[in-house]
């Protein structure tokens, strides 16, 4: 759990209250996660496995230079017949999901960070500078940017003519589909502390739903941006600033009138959509990585690397698989009869969604695959830190 937190120092503190304040924070952090030597814990070694699947890569591709190892929120984006993905230094490409021919390619003057989210045609990513871009789907042509009031690492969200934009402030914005006008937007202070990171809002019926560095899940209305509702996930607790982290940092999910979130200190929780209600909690987990929900199934990667299935209707682990700890793995895809993640060294693992045993593996690069996994038709897609871009399925 502990190297997470070397993203703090590097990736620096979050509107802390002072100079003071941030100092203390900041060798408070220091003394925590260094201790004088480096205590992250090695990843587990992958062990010769006696593959029940057989994992095809159709085809990889290099999409410029990723993240360049910046921990940003770039993922690989499927509609339409193409599957989109972007890089940090403003390259964006469109690829066919079925052979990988690429479609087209744009190459901007931006600094890509989060995205893309997928419109009516319309392909939208944020940036570093607190801009928002929309490209056509089609070819790749600029429509519009915009400005929104901080740096951009989560994937917009878009509906009903409305694209939703969250900001590492802590802010939500909505802007016009079509032209980048704002709509509206909500704005609410960040803790004196948190995590560099927010999790993307997902749009529910009317509502705008998302996760807040306080332990908060909120419901805006998504025509005016009104507050719908607020339920508390998690509270802080402790006495220092590092216990008292409860960023919901992750993408909330929602099947079937409920919304499961999961927070970094706080637990997994699941709330009604139609008021907040908190329905359950399960206190015992943390994760920075993300959910997935599946036909009643709910899944979810620890901050240990550890990969759960969750009883939807109570929260309690069903299954829980620990062979690939430490290997600091992606949110889990789950499909059919299996749940994908990646991890730190390019592999793409095959779990079982019975039981959590491995199925089977493959390696498409030697760099780490943070983002979650897309699944569309029976393949698979990943992309990963150093630009690889591969469609996987299983034979």
């Amino acid at each position: 759990m502990r190297f997470f937190l070397v993203l703090l120092i590097t990736a620096g503190l979050s509107a802390c209250a002072s100079m003071e304040s941030a100092g203390e924070a900041l060798e408070e952090i220091k003394d925590y996660v260094l201790g004088g030597e480096d205590n992250a814990e090695p990843p587990t070694p992958l062990v010769e496995l006696a593959e029940e699947v057989k994992v095809e890569v159709l085809w990889k591709e290099s999409v410029g230079v990723g993240t360049d190892e910046k921990t940003l929120k770039l993922v690989p984006a499927v509609g339409t017949g193409k599957v989109v993905a972007a890089d940090v230094d403003g390259l964006v490409e469109a690829h066919k999901i079925s052979d990988g021919e690429r479609v087209w390619e744009t190459e901007t003057d931006y600094h890509f960070s989060g995205g893309p989210g997928l419109g009516d045609g319309i392909v939208i990513l944020g940036t570093t500078d607190a801009e928002v871009v929309a490209l056509r789907l089609e070819n790749g042509e600029k429509l519009w940017a915009s400005s929104v009031p901080g740096e951009v690492l989560s994937i917009p969200a878009v509906a009903q003519g409305i694209v939703l934009v969250r900001c590492t402030d802590g802010s939500i914005t909505a802007l016009n589909e079509k032209t980048g006008a704002k709509v509206w937007s909500y704005e609410r202070s960040v803790p004196a502390l948190s995590i560099r990171g927010t999790g993307a809002p997902i749009i529910v019926e009317d509502n705008a739903i998302f996760g807040e560095d306080n332990g908060k899940l909120i419901a805006l209305r998504l025509t005016d941006g009104k507050l719908t509702w607020e339920a508390g996930i998690v509270a802080p607790k402790g006495r220092s600033e590092i216990e008292r982290l409860v960023d919901l940092d992750v993408d909330p999910v929602s099947e079937g009138g409920v919304v499961y979130i999961a927070s970094y200190h706080g637990g997994v929780g699941a709330v009604s959509e139609l008021d907040g209600y908190l329905l359950w909690r399960n206190e015992q987990l943390s994760s920075n990585s993300g959910l997935s929900i599946v036909d009643g199934h709910l899944y979810v990667t620890d901050t240990d690397s550890n990969v759960l299935q969750l009883d939807d209707r109570s929260g309690s682990s069903l299954w829980k698989q620990k062979e690939l700890q430490y290997r600091k793995l992606s949110a889990p895809a789950a499909y059919d009869n299996y749940v994908v993640v990646g991890d730190l060294e390019g592999y793409v693992h095959w779990l079982s969604n019975s039981d959590g045993r491995q199925l089977g593996r493959v390696q498409i690069t030697d760099g780490p695959i943070d983002a979650k996994p897309v699944v569309a038709d029976n393949t698979v897609f990943v992309y990963a830190k150093d630009g690889t871009l591969a469609a996987l399925k299983v034979r």
